[in-house]
Parts: C-alpha cells; structure tokens; sequence
C-alpha cells in the first residue's frame, strides 16, 4: 500500500524540484548594460565607518548627539533635527554591531545600518532620509514593530 503512494508522490515531487532548479540557472534577460546603468543610478552611497559625531551632522542634528555612554564596544547618542528624533551608535566591530542588532531586533524596531554604524529614526521618513545620505540598508526585526510604535 506504501510502495504506491510513494511512487505517485516521488513523480510531483521530483518535477518540482527540477523546475526550481532550471528556474535559478536562467540569465539575465539580455538587458546587459542598462540593467546595470539603472542599478548604479538607483545605487545609493556606500556605508562608510563614522564617528558618532559625523553621524550626528549628517542627518543634521541640531546639536552634537547627546552621549549616552560608552560601552565596552559601542557608543550610542541621541539628537533632533527638523526631520526627526535619532538614536545613533557606533560600533568598535562588525561582530559587536552584529550582535547589538540581533538583541536589538528581537524587542522589534527598524535600523539604518551602514558600516559599523546604526541608526534609527522616528518618523521612518526621516530614517529613509538619511539612508539618501549615508548609504546603508533599512533592516526590519522579523518580530514586528517595536512596542511604542503606533
């Protein structure tokens, strides 16, 4: 009785997989270099290691960033500007930056992270902003949105 259903079900199974496969393998639709020049224009800048203090200036905070301590690894502020309230840290290592965003994401909340830098900001506006000036990627906790989000 198993042998059967086995066989019915290996059938499906196999051409799924097969077209998965093919799927991945195919080209890249010919478009060759203007595929590429609308990738560098859409590109945003790269995400170059800053001081908490540059950080602070480029997102046009109104004053220095308000240390809040210095830890073992990173540094974190706070500072307004007219677009928004930021939270900025900066990290000694990739590892320590890699370590703080995954505890950081599991309390929820959404980060602009560069190179050995983070950021978030509220409005999101602000931090997508500031994405347009520093480079980065906005990284989202899979957890949701933090608390105080409304």
């Amino acid at each position: 009785m198993y042998r059967p259903v086995r066989r019915l079900l290996g059938v499906p199974v196999c051409a799924v997989a097969a077209a998965l496969l093919l799927a991945g393998c195919g080209g890249g639709g010919g478009g060759g270099d203007e595929e590429r020049a609308a990738a560098s224009k859409s590109a945003v800048p790269s995400a170059r290691p800053m001081t908490l203090e540059a950080l602070g200036k480029a997102v046009g905070c109104e004053t220095a960033p308000k240390e809040g301590g210095k830890t073992l690894d990173f540094r974190q502020g706070v500072c307004k500007s007219a677009d928004g309230d930021y939270v900025l840290l900066t990290f000694d290592t990739a590892e320590g930056q890699r370590g703080w965003l995954d505890t950081a994401q599991m309390y929820g909340g959404v980060y602009l992270v560069g190179n050995r830098w983070v950021l978030s900001a509220d409005p999101r506006s602000a931090m997508e902003k500031a994405r347009a000036e520093l480079g980065g990627t906005i990284e989202e906790s899979p957890y949701g949105a933090s608390p105080s989000a409304s």
